[in-house]
């Protein structure tokens, strides 16, 4: 995407740079860049003064950034019922099959089954 942002040599505004086609017949054959401004006319695009031309210094390094903070300990979050073999999902509810009764997802409870093992039969 071409840049917009301009610091007028004219009228010293912070404006946008507007281009307008210019065309011969049904060809295209160059572009008049114009101060929004003042409507001051640029001879070609090296004329231009853009803004932020250079790059600009990051102020922060990641020496500055916070670590990533650990909420879990380990094995912390493995037993709760989203991860649960009973566990029931659909768009109206969270159910526990093992104990019939609504639940959340970030509960837990003593008999807690692993998703990836097959259900315990329920008697």
């Amino acid at each position: 995407m071409p840049k917009v942002e301009i610091n007028c040599t004219n009228c010293g505004a912070h404006s946008l740079l507007q281009r307008e086609p210019i065309y011969q017949g049904l060809a295209k054959t160059g572009e008049k860049l114009t101060c929004t401004a003042c409507s001051f006319e640029y001879p070609s695009e090296d004329a231009v003064p853009f803004r932020h031309a250079t790059p600009q210094n990051n102020i922060f390094t990641d020496a500055d950034r916070s670590a990533k903070p650990n909420l879990f300990q380990e094995n912390e979050a493995a037993a709760l019922c989203r991860h649960c073999a009973h566990y029931i999902l659909n768009p109206f509810t969270q159910f526990c099959s093992l104990h019939k009764k609504e639940v959340q997802a970030t509960d837990s409870c003593p008999q807690f089954t692993s998703a990836d093992s097959p259900p315990k039969p329920i008697l």
